[in-house]
């Protein structure tokens, strides 16, 4: 496969050079990112001409924290999880680190030399930092908390437990966002684009104890995030009636997504309604097929027969999907 497709999604200017344009505009189905976006970000005031506001910073991350369910003195947002991630390794000083697989690519990048460990095999990984996404990506799996913190205890005296909620929105009660305190060696990572579907923004979080906090913003400097998504952020964190009506719309429309590929043959799986990951045999074909109809999908290298579908973002999409799905011989 080519790797500018198994790195990661949202690769639509390369597909459109690469299969041209066809007879439909472009599905994007690549990502995991809520296709029916935070519908208010274009009807804020946004001072183009300041300087972003210390204040309204903090005001972002107390309402993030309200809606993480932790306590503000504990949240620091970046630009984006990603560049949180990357920081990490060097802040916390780790010579060693697991990262659970199957995952995201940066994972194994957050420290230097970092093994990838399998969930059958997570023991082996006690006493040292590990690091994983919760829920995964690309399967979707979803660990309880308790199981986490059982984990966080078998850390000892150096290992750090760093946890990926990038999908976390989805799942009320699932955050180990509020475990986090000065005296745990647990970092949780939250991105504010997928659930709200607004990944332009790049705005994320980092949630941890205070003295690694201190030396997070250290780093990035002053003015960390812009006005824009100070603004967005703390609107859309405040509208509580949007964000509990999208969990429940994504849960419901992930399960028609599961009963319509059922039909086709193809079982989803994964607990995350933001996307569906089906077992098809050869994925590098249906990815082909797929393209060719202009209708853009995520495959992996490490697994040659997986293929990750994100949500159609309605109905005239996800029939547009099942029809050309229903051609692939």
């Amino acid at each position: 496969m080519s790797t500018r497709w198994t790195w990661h999604g949202g690769g639509l200017g390369a597909a459109r050079a690469h299969f041209g344009e066809g007879a439909l505009p472009w599905l994007d189905l690549s990502t995991g990112i809520n296709p029916q976006p935070w519908p208010h970000a274009e009807s804020l005031a946004i001072d183009w001409q300041s300087l972003p506001d210390e204040g309204a910073l903090r005001d972002l991350e107390r309402a993030a924290a309200e809606h993480f369910g932790c306590d503000p003195a504990h949240v620091c947002a970046v630009p984006g999880t990603e560049v949180g991630l990357r920081l990490t390794g060097d802040l916390l000083g780790q010579a060693s680190a697991f990262h659970l697989t199957p995952t995201y690519r940066t994972h194994g990048e957050i420290v230097a030399g970092s093994r990838e460990i399998a969930l059958s095999e997570v023991e082996k990984a006690d006493g040292e930092t590990l690091i994983l996404a919760n829920p995964n990506n690309p399967d979707g799996r979803l660990l309880e908390p308790a199981t986490l913190m059982a984990w966080l205890a078998r850390r000892g005296a150096k290992g750090w437990l760093i946890v990926d909620e990038a999908f976390a929105d989805c799942h009320e009660g699932m955050s180990l966002a509020g475990e986090v305190s000065d005296h745990r060696r647990l970092l949780v990572f939250r991105s504010f684009g997928k659930f709200f579907g607004l990944a332009g923004v790049r705005l994320g979080f980092v949630i941890g104890p205070r003295d690694v906090l201190v030396a997070m913003r250290a780093r990035l400097g002053a003015w960390p995030v812009s006005s824009a998504a100070i603004a967005i952020g703390t609107a859309a964190y405040r509208d509580t009636a949007w964000i509990a009506a999208t969990r429940t719309r994504l849960v419901e429309d992930a399960a028609a997504l599961d009963r319509d590929l059922a039909k086709l043959g193809y079982e989803a799986r994964g607990s995350c309604p933001l996307f569906r990951l089906i077992d098809c045999g050869d994925a590098q074909a249906l990815f082909d097929h797929l393209a060719r109809h202009a209708i853009l999908t995520r495959p992996f290298d490490a697994e040659p027969r997986w293929l990750r579908l994100g949500l159609p973002p309605g109905a005239e999409a996800r029939e547009r999907l099942l029809s050309v799905l229903a051609l692939h011989g």
